[in-house]
Parts: C-alpha cells; sequence; structure tokens
C-alpha cells in the first residue's frame, strides 16, 4: 500500500497533481493542493506517483507501506 502525503510549506499552489490525478487531488479555496481520499485505490497509485513526479515543488510525498 502506498500512502501519500502533502507537504502544505512546500505547496506553491501550481495544480499540477490535479490535473494528472483529479480523483486523489483537488485545490483548496486558497489554492493549495489537498488530498480527496483517505487512501490511495489501487487504480490510481500511477497516477498519484506521476503527479508527485510532475509537482514543481516536491510537495508530494510518497511513502511504501
Amino acid at each position: 500500500m502506498t500512502t501519500v502525503s502533502i507537504d502544505s510549506e512546500r505547496c506553491a499552489g501550481h495544480g499540477a497533481c490535479v490535473t494528472v490525478c483529479p480523483d486523489a487531488f483537488a485545490l483548496t479555496g486558497d489554492g493549495y493542493a489537498e488530498l480527496t481520499v483517505d487512501r490511495i485505490p489501487e487504480e490510481l497509485v500511477e497516477l498519484v506517483e506521476r503527479a508527485a513526479a510532475q509537482c514543481p515543488e516536491r510537495a508530494i510525498l510518497l511513502a511504501a507501506r
């Protein structure tokens, strides 16, 4: 299982994560990324990994459990 978190200190609100995986990420009213799911479904893991790789600020943190 992969766990995901967003480093709010790093996120600058570019929205690349939402573009790549709108089923797992959204932008808050303030324009910063947030997760929209508690657990990443297996079918979204690849997209979440791609979103993390494309984040210009490297704010998306992945960890295997």
